[in-house]
């Protein structure tokens, strides 16, 4: 998630024990600390919230403790107490550097200090955020599981896992949801892991729907030219010749399907995954509270058989061609 960033997740219409019937949204705060800042972010949440927004997802990495902070007094304000969605196995050591940590004292302090920021008496769904080390996840469900049973978690679920990892903790404690990245343009998990939480009734959250605003509408090589120096995506493969090139006329297309029915192109990359049964929410990102009323009516399109095979056929067509390319 980029700074001074909120996140807004889309549930589908499905049931299961964390999946409901009704459409939900997540909010992320953002990692400055600057009252202008803050005052934005919280403003955004409570336009969520005001808009029927019941879920808030976040994690303590973000910001270093700073959004949960943040999201806690967002709440404090709001007039109905949100579900709330948070993460462990992220911290972060004296020099302020991310460190992977599955230890189960290391889970049990994480999860003490995110209550205590958050200001609440129990985490709606505590999440897993990375399997790392892979070799001590099954510490951590069982410290979760521990957690559990004490009343300061309702829900355990797991982030950017694969079955493997699941089928291995499975055996302690059920999972009840997944986060993993999903966009028309990162496709894996389509790969057996999609079909394999819907068999077991594991609710799917996507997250990075717009592929770091490649699937916006809204980015073009000027765009990319004036990016910051360090911005990561100045760097990164997908935004390289000529894959960046063959995105942005794939999105033209996507765009023209967009444009023929009434959306933007965003709505498009956020219908487009939920049209999938085994989706249970998209989370999607808003840094201002105008930006929440774009993403709430997303999940209010019934994408056609027809619209979603022709998508299938340009996602296709982009995959032969950047193959072709990398040879």
């Amino acid at each position: 998630m980029g700074e001074n960033n909120t996140d807004t997740s889309i549930q589908n219409d499905q049931s299961g024990e964390v999946r409901t019937r009704s459409k939900r949204r997540s909010i992320h705060t953002c990692r400055r600390k600057s009252a202008q800042d803050d005052n934005v972010s919280i403003r955004t949440i409570l336009e969520a919230l005001e808009q029927g927004v019941n879920w808030i997802d976040t994690a303590p990495i973000y910001g270093l403790g700073h959004s949960e902070k943040l999201l806690g007094k967002a709440i404090k304000q709001a007039a109905q107490k949100p579900i709330i969605s948070n993460k462990c196995g992220l911290a972060w050591n004296e020099q302020q550097r991310e460190v992977n940590s599955l230890k189960s004292n290391s889970i049990r302090e994480q999860c003490h200090d995110s209550l205590r920021r958050l200001g609440v008496d129990v985490i709606d769904l505590y999440q897993i955020h990375w399997p790392k080390p892979n070799e001590d996840i099954e510490q951590a469900w069982e410290e979760m599981v521990k957690l559990k049973e004490e009343g300061k978690i309702r829900y355990l679920g797991v982030s950017n896992f694969s079955v493997a990892q699941i089928e291995r903790i499975r055996k302690i404690h059920p999972v009840a949801s997944l986060q993993s990245r999903y966009n028309m343009l990162v496709r894996e998990i389509e790969d057996g892991l999609l079909e394999y939480c819907k068999a077991n009734d594991i609710g799917v959250m996507a997250w990075s729907p717009m592929e770091r605003g490649l699937l916006t509408g809204k980015f073009s090589h000027q765009r990319l030219k004036d990016l910051p120096e360090d911005d990561h995506r100045k760097t990164s493969p997908d935004f390289s010749e000529p894959k960046f090139s063959a995105t942005l006329k794939l999105v033209d297309a996507l765009g023209e399907i967009a444009g023929r029915n009434g959306q933007s192109c965003s709505q498009m990359a956020i219908s487009w995954i939920l049209h999938r049964s085994e989706i249970t929410a998209v989370i999607v990102g808003a840094r201002k509270p105008e930006q929440i009323a774009e993403t709430a009516v997303a999940s209010k399109w019934d994408m056609s058989d027809n619209d979603v095979e022709t998508i299938q056929q340009l996602l296709t067509a982009l995959d032969k061609e950047n193959i072709a390319n990398s040879i």
